[in-house]
């Protein structure tokens, strides 16, 4: 295809919004790769631009009113500015396209979360005079997923730090999600597509890579029938310029021994798991479709504490779910108190209209939810606050993020914190530091989830 089709104009200005997770994220950044490799430029001004592309998020209901309010906000571009093309992207685009084209007309394309590597196609379609597209490729959902190749990414995370897709997808059926609606089955990219989108972002500066999917764990199965994960690690390890590799969204029964000794192994992973557990009541973790019990994680996090004494486990629980009583809920705050994770995040039940839990009986309202999500969230903070103390006089090695100049302090993270979910490191130094630059750092103090600290001795690695 040629850089723009015959007949259109060229120089056309593309703004794009990308809603939700990281994992939206990357398909972001690869649909802007793609455009930019076709002539189209960028811009950060509605008013500028002349085609409008949202990538949505329905994963909740908040995420799905953010959708929508974005949706009708860009659609006064194409009504009442110089807009000539909106295209709605992404999982509401998926689940909800007929509804999208009947209520917002001013919608030109639609695209599903398996249809992003036409987007270009799209563009110049609605160009061209079409309506209404949707390019469906749902039939590629049962083989490999394709990705748009490592040469076509644009990286909108400011370049030090970057997510790595490695697989889309999920066949959990967890009763209260539909992601498998959304996203399809699990399909694992392949490794040697994966090594060498790495490989490209490490040459334009990228020093932390983070590996998402919808599940992590499971990489590999369905291309070369195991677990893979500790493989393409193993492999990301040898990447020149790299130095931190960190891994999200372990389903915690799918954790495996190769897995665990290559973290504890190779020293560019950092000692850190994202294990979304969602509750730790057995009869609730039955109705939610999970595949554990509270004896299970509780060997489970030990086992990894024992074999990664300094490793830092991060969880999600979901409060409120149908049918949780008092009695529940206060099992899943002892189990909170007892295993003291270092990072937690709560979500209210989310009633997902198709899910099985949405048709389940004893739906709890909503002041009930944020109560029993306050009473974690309280008891997490003490949690923090208690290991946030134990870290002074400690020092850790610190990826600088920044400088607040109003209060002359550099901003941080800690091997122990992914980017915009966990805590910060606070770094009082007369030195220059860089944005990117890793250092040590020796701990003084610490916050409600964040530490303080200044220059360890050995402070530049």
């Amino acid at each position: 295809m040629s850089e723009q089709a015959a007949g259109m104009p060229a120089n056309l200005k593309i703004l794009f919004v990308s809603l939700g997770c990281d994992k939206n994220l990357v398909d972001s950044e690869h649909m802007l790769g793609t455009l930019a490799g076709h002539g189209y430029e960028m811009t950060d001004d509605e008013e500028d631009a002349d085609i409008i592309i949202i990538n949505t998020c329905c994963f909740i209901e908040s995420a799905k009113e953010e959708s929508i309010n974005t949706i009708l906000e860009m659609a006064r571009y194409r009504t009442e500015g110089k807009c000539r093309c909106l295209i709605v992207a992404g999982c509401m685009a998926e689940r909800y396209r007929d509804e999208v084209l009947k209520e917002i007309p001013e919608a030109d394309a639609i695209i599903g979360t398996s249809s992003m590597d036409h987007i270009e196609e799209a563009v110049e379609r609605v160009m061209q005079g079409d309506k209404a597209v949707y390019l469906d490729a749902t039939a590629e959902r049962a083989g490999a997923a394709a990705l748009s190749g490592a040469e076509k990414r644009i990286m909108t995370t400011g370049g030090f730090y970057e997510y790595l897709k490695i697989a889309d997808g999920c066949d959990r059926r967890c009763t209260y999600c539909a992601i498998p609606d959304m996203r399809g089955h699990y399909r694992s990219f392949p490794m040697e597509q994966l090594v060498a989108e790495a490989e490209m972002l490490a040459e334009q500066g990228v020093k932390e890579l983070i590996l998402v999917a919808q599940e992590t764990t499971l990489y590999g199965t369905d291309l070369y029938g195991k677990k893979c994960l500790h493989i393409l690690l193993r492999r990301l390890c040898q990447i020149e310029g790299l130095v931190w590799i960190r891994i999200l969204y372990c389903y915690p029964e799918e954790i495996y021994p190769e897995l665990v000794q290559t973290i504890r192994e190779e020293p560019k992973i950092c000692h850190y798991l994202d294990i979304p557990i969602q509750h730790a009541d057995d009869r609730i973790l039955k109705r939610m479709g999970r595949r554990t019990n509270r004896a299970m994680l509780e060997k489970i996090i030990a086992g990894l504490r024992e074999q990664i004494p300094d490793i830092a486990i991060r969880t999600t629980l979901i409060t409120g779910f149908p049918g949780e009583t008092e009695e529940e809920h206060r099992n899943l705050m002892d189990f909170v108190r007892t295993m003291k994770f270092d990072r937690l995040g709560v979500f209210t039940y989310s009633q997902e209209e198709g899910t099985p839990a949405a048709r389940m009986e004893d739906q709890i309202d909503e002041e009930t939810k944020k109560n029993r999500r306050d009473d974690l969230m309280t008891l997490q903070q003490e949690v923090s606050e208690e290991r946030g103390h134990s870290m002074i006089g400690k020092t850790l090695p610190v990826f600088v993020e920044g400088y607040m100049s109003a209060d002359d302090v550099y901003v941080g993270r800690s091997y122990a914190d992914a980017p915009d979910i966990d805590g910060l490191v606070f770094i009082h130094t007369d030195e220059e530091l860089n944005t990117g630059d890793f250092i040590q750092v020796k701990i003084d103090g610490s916050l409600e989830y964040d530490l303080t600290g200044g220059l360890a001795d050995n402070g530049c690695l």
